[in-house]
């Protein structure tokens, strides 16, 4: 079904600020720190469903006020340092982009989200300087989408969930459970530093990862679909992962959930994509670096500190053998990003990434595609049940991304049951036999 949607207002909101709350330094800077600068100039979105009742707009705006004044990056902009042409953040609190809408339908109407219905509720960034912004779309039954997107050179995925909590938890009335730790300049590097692996051609080359370009595709040729994987599907997966492993030699803990869906969901496109044998593919891993570093960074630390794991297999490697040998290939390859691993960037990052290192060349990504490959983000460890703004958890919650052929979310189910619903990007060509063969475990 077709349907409109209308913005009613659009504003800047910025941090509100009680009389015993001490406001930034005017015009403060923070410098981007060398994971900051590894990511895309481009906005991560999250979209939350909530059927009635629900919080109202002047409700949300409020604790959005509040909330920024704890996480004021996002009410920033960007700027250069008065010194040299770095980027940096400047904290001015010019504010959040801030959209209230209406839709001329129910929310029945419009469920499941198509491709061509979502960008509907995301303001969009043509020639817009915002961090940050929302927007808050009403349905005819009361229903609300609450879309929240986020520059992601100011945080990850993991500093950005912390924020959206905080803004929850003012919305209740409530204190903020953890502040955040806004310091980017803990990353320093060793005297004398040690580079012990080769991150030239891996963070700086594979900052994208590599793709072939695809002719007999195009751009229209790209559809999501979202796949639910059940409790009791995943623990069969899990088991036939593990079957394999011999625990008695204590090499390591059986294979994760994410270790496990993402190695059949690797196999699986393999046979979609009908790739050559001797065709080689891989997948880009975000790897939070938190608590892999010794000592730890703090989880409030409020920024981007990922790097990435890079699993990569021939095609006929990874469909001949068992799943069990994808899972390890993939455990293998995030267990390698350790906290020597991050300390060798950081001593690499401070001395030889140069700005012009990270400058894409798009001219061949004519169709949008990771072919052979995928990139795989995991919010399995998102509190989307913390995301109450005083009316209960969200009904849905999803990723809002572009399309891009090859990329892979994997998010909690919002049926709560330990199910994970897995949103994926593929050729509409490829759809029928992926949902043909995605539930088969062989």
């Amino acid at each position: 079904m077709s349907f409109k949607v209308e913005q009613v207002s659009s504003k800047l909101v910025g941090p509100l600020y009680n009389s015993d709350e001490p406001k930034p330094v005017p015009n403060h800077i923070i410098p981007l720190s060398v994971f900051d600068k590894l990511v895309e100039d481009d906005h991560a979105g999250y979209l939350f469903v909530y059927k009635p009742p629900n919080p109202s707009n002047m409700l949300l705006e409020q604790g959005l006020r509040k909330a920024l004044v704890e996480f004021p990056e996002w009410a920033g902009r960007f700027s250069s340092s008065e010194n040299s042409d770095e980027r940096v953040i400047l904290l001015n609190d010019k504010g959040v982009k801030f959209i209230e809408a209406t839709t001329d339908c129910t929310l029945d109407e419009v469920i499941p989200f198509k491709p061509a219905t979502l960008p509907s509720f995301n303001p969009g960034d043509t020639g817009a300087d915002e961090l940050a912004r929302v927007q808050l779309t009403r349905f005819t039954c009361g229903s609300l989408v609450l879309f929240f997107s986020g520059n992601h050179i100011v945080a990850d995925g993991a500093a950005a969930s912390r924020f959206i909590v905080a803004w929850s938890q003012a919305c209740r009335g409530l204190e903020f459970h953890s502040r955040p730790l806004h310091n980017r300049n803990i990353f320093v590097p060793r005297d004398p530093p040690c580079v012990a692996y080769d991150h030239k051609n891996v963070e700086v080359a594979k900052r994208v990862i590599s793709h072939e370009p695809i002719t007999r595709y195009s751009l229209d040729d790209v559809v999501h679909h979202r796949s639910h994987f059940t409790q009791e599907f995943i623990a069969k997966l899990k088991s036939k992962a593990n079957s394999l492993v011999d625990m008695a030699i204590g090499e390591h803990r059986p294979y994760s959930t994410f270790e496990c869906l993402i190695a059949h969901i690797w196999r699986t496109m393999a046979k979609v994509r009908g790739l050559t044998e001797l065709q080689t593919t891989e997948i880009k891993i975000p790897v939070n670096g938190r608590r892999r570093l010794k000592p730890c960074v703090p989880d409030e630390y409020f920024g981007n500190f990922i790097l990435a794991a890079f699993p990569q297999c021939e095609a006929k490697e990874l469909l001949d053998k068992s799943l069990s040998h994808a899972a390890e290939v993939i455990h293998k390859s995030i267990a390698k990003v350790n906290s020597d691993y991050f300390k060798s960037f950081i001593d690499f990052a401070n001395s030889n990434l140069q700005n012009e290192d990270l400058i894409l060349d798009e001219e061949c990504w004519k169709v949008p595609t990771l072919w052979p490959n995928l990139e795989v983000d995991s919010w399995l460890g998102f509190p989307f049940d913390a995301i109450d703004f005083g009316f209960g958890k969200p009904y849905i919650f999803m990723p809002l991304f572009g399309a891009c052929e090859g990329v892979v979310y994997l998010v909690p189910s919002f049926d709560g049951d330990g199910s994970i619903d897995v949103h994926i990007a593929l050729f509409q060509q490829c759809l029928n036999l992926f949902q043909e063969i995605c539930f088969c475990i062989d």
